[in-house]
């Protein structure tokens, strides 16, 4: 059957990609689009998903494993801190005072 079809932009990019993909004609991979969604079949996808694999971290006891983002902020702060110091000595004159 011919016939006229007007696709939305988002269908035809959809489109546009599997045929980019598949090396298939426009014809065959709107064919194949339309008997696997009007066939209810499920849409296989191209990979397999990605799994987290779960494994113990061996923290040492007192280590709350939810607040390491809390510990990395004070070891920021704690380097800042230290950085700051470090730098306001070097602009200080060997007398204590600043040069100027």
């Amino acid at each position: 059957m011919r016939t006229t079809v007007t696709l939305d932009p988002e269908a035809e990019l959809l489109l546009r990609n599997a045929m980019k993909r598949t090396g298939q004609s426009f014809k065959q991979v709107l064919n194949q689009a339309i008997l696997k969604g009007l066939a209810n079949e499920p849409i296989e996808p191209e990979q397999e998903p990605f799994v987290v694999e779960s494994r113990p971290m061996g923290l040492r006891p007192g280590f709350d494993s939810g607040r390491l983002n809390s510990l990395a902020d004070d070891l920021e702060a704690d380097y800042f801190s230290a950085l700051s110091n470090d730098l306001q000595k070097r602009a200080e004159g060997p007398d204590g005072s600043a040069f100027g």
